[in-house]
């Protein structure tokens, strides 16, 4: 049984019904302020989540060149999801829980079901081209008002609490996505699909919530260290990217290799 995100499809292989989700995350950020802060956030939270042996690996992240885009970024990763799982969930799983993602980054247009505007979450037709009559829950995630599991929770990465020096954006209390400026959205489309009988709305349910914990987690701490990270320009976050993606992979991958390299041959030989 092996993992899947292409973009933020996420599937658990199998011929089930799927259960579609549209997130939408805003930020007191616009949208090319986004584009830096969304890297480096990604790159210190994988660092530290490897404590746990989870984080994310980075399989591949380098240059690509679109014939109709120009050039662009092209970025595999494994996301550990072990820790995440609940007792009834271990059963029916993979020792190691994890998912794929892979974006082909033009930015700021992405070709993954994931789309960034300058604008508070208003817009009802974003994702017409790909699910216009698909039937979707929209759920929007306020990184100030929220709340996140326990063992997440840091009084400095709280916005309600939080107010930046070099912006001086911040506290952000509730209602702050009608007053605030600048402010953008993160629009998601979310795909699950499980293929257990029995199981497929429960294992469907429980990766929604996995995956809007981790959105709501990451760009809390996105806006949290925005004093970190808004002096560097993009060559400066791809260097800091680099350097923890090192770090992180010798982690992740001291613990886990050996046994994604089994799941995936398991999952060729049932194909």
């Amino acid at each position: 049984m092996a993992c899947c995100i292409s973009g933020c499809r996420l599937t658990l292989r199998g011929s089930g019904n799927m259960l579609l989700k549209e997130y939408r995350i805003c930020m007191p950020l616009t949208v090319e302020e986004y584009r830096i802060g969304q890297l480096y956030m990604i790159s210190k939270h994988s660092h530290e989540q490897s404590d746990r042996g989870e984080g994310v690996e980075v399989v591949q992240n380098e240059p690509y060149e679109d014939p109709n885009y120009g050039n662009g970024q092209l970025t595999e990763k494994r996301v550990y999801l072990n820790s995440k799982l609940p007792s009834w969930a271990r059963a029916v799983v993979p020792r190691i829980f994890y998912v794929t993602e892979k974006a082909w980054n033009y930015y700021p247009y992405t070709i993954t079901e994931t789309k960034y505007e300058d604008n508070k979450g208003s817009n009802d037709s974003i994702f017409d081209k790909e699910a216009k009559d698909l039937e979707r829950e929209v759920c929007f995630i306020d990184i100030a008002c929220d709340e996140i599991p326990e063992r997440y929770y840091k009084e400095s990465e709280d916005p309600k609490h939080f107010k930046s020096q070099k912006t001086g954006r911040g506290l952000l209390k509730e209602g702050w996505r009608d007053t605030q400026q600048p402010i953008m959205c993160s629009y998601k489309l979310v795909t699950v699909k499980f293929e257990v009988w029995g199981l497929q709305t429960r294992v469907e349910q429980f990766v929604h919530k996995v995956v809007r914990d981790i959105l709501l987690i990451g760009h809390r701490q996105a806006f949290a260290w925005v004093d970190e990270w808004y002096d560097m320009t993009m060559d400066d976050v791809r260097e800091y990217e680099k350097n923890m993606h090192e770090k992180t992979n010798i982690k992740v991958c001291s613990q886990h290799s050996s046994t994604v390299d089994e799941i995936e041959s398991h999952a060729k030989e049932r194909t």
